[in-house]
């Protein structure tokens, strides 16, 4: 069984930074691509950031582009997501997860999940 575990949330001001880091455990498995996602209360979840191999390739979300760097190894199943400048608006569970065979935005590209990190940004 895999287990995606992310930890670095909490509860932050205005215009501060958080880090959160997520790591594969379990049975052995290769990922093509990891990702991280959010969730709101009362909305979807939505897609925040992707990294494929090493770092040489990733994708962000507008809403967060220029404030979040996603950086990590996926052939390690390790990745890291480092939140600047944030806002209100970013507060939100939020999930990481691998995936197998795309790199994509959509949940359903993505094989394993989290159980995700509570991030709390207040004005």
């Amino acid at each position: 069984q895999v287990q995606l575990v992310e930890s670095g949330g909490g509860l932050v001001q205005a215009g501060g930074s958080l880090r959160l880091s997520c790591a594969a455990s379990g049975r052995t498995f290769s990922s093509y691509a990891m990702g991280w996602f959010r969730q709101a209360p009362g909305k979807e979840r939505e897609f925040v950031a992707v990294i494929r191999g090493r770092g040489s390739n990733s994708y962000y979300a507008d809403s967060v582009k220029g404030r979040f760097t996603i950086s990590g190894d996926v052939n390690k199943n390790t990745v890291l997501l480092q939140m600047n400048s944030l806002i209100p608006e970013d507060t939100a569970v939020y999930y990481c997860a691998a995936s197998t065979r795309y790199s994509g935005t959509n949940l359903q590209d993505y094989d394993y999940w989290g159980q995700g990190t509570q991030v709390t940004v207040s004005s």
